[in-house]
C-alpha cells in the first residue's frame, strides 16, 4: 500500500492562495485532489497521469494549477483566488498501476478554510 502524506493546508481570506503539497511512498501511474465537505460525498478537485495529462473539477478550472514530480513522487495544487466554497478536507490520492481505476491510495486530508 502506497503511503500518502499531505501538507500546506490552512485559513486564507477569500481571494487569497494556498499550495497544498503530496508526496507519495512510491510512483503513482495518477494523483490527484479531492475534497469533501461534512455531509456530502468526496469530490474530484484535480488529477494528473504520470504522463502529465490533468483534469479538474468545473468549479476550479482557471483557478487551481495541479503538478507533479515524478522523480520525487510528489503532486501539489496551488490554489488561486479561493471562495469560501473551496473550504473543505482536501485529500492527496493516486492509483499506482491505472490511469483510469478509482484511487486505491489515499493520504489523510488537510483542512483548507476560506473566511474573512
Amino acid at each position: 500500500q502506497v503511503q500518502l502524506v499531505e501538507s500546506g493546508g490552512g485559513w486564507v481570506q477569500p481571494g487569497g492562495s494556498l499550495r497544498l503539497s503530496c508526496a507519495a511512498s512510491a510512483s503513482m501511474n495518477v494523483m490527484g485532489w479531492y475534497r469533501q465537505v461534512p455531509g456530502k460525498q468526496r469530490e474530484l478537485v484535480a488529477r494528473i497521469t504520470i504522463g502529465g495529462t490533468t483534469t479538474y473539477a468545473p468549479s476550479v478550472k482557471g483557478r487551481f494549477t495541479i503538478s507533479r514530480d515524478n522523480a520525487k513522487y510528489t503532486v501539489d495544487l496551488q490554489m488561486n483566488s479561493l471562495q469560501a466554497e473551496d473550504t473543505a478536507v482536501y485529500y492527496c490520492g493516486g492509483n499506482q498501476y491505472s490511469t483510469f481505476a478509482p484511487f486505491k491510495s489515499w493520504g489523510r486530508g488537510t483542512q483548507v478554510t476560506v473566511s474573512a
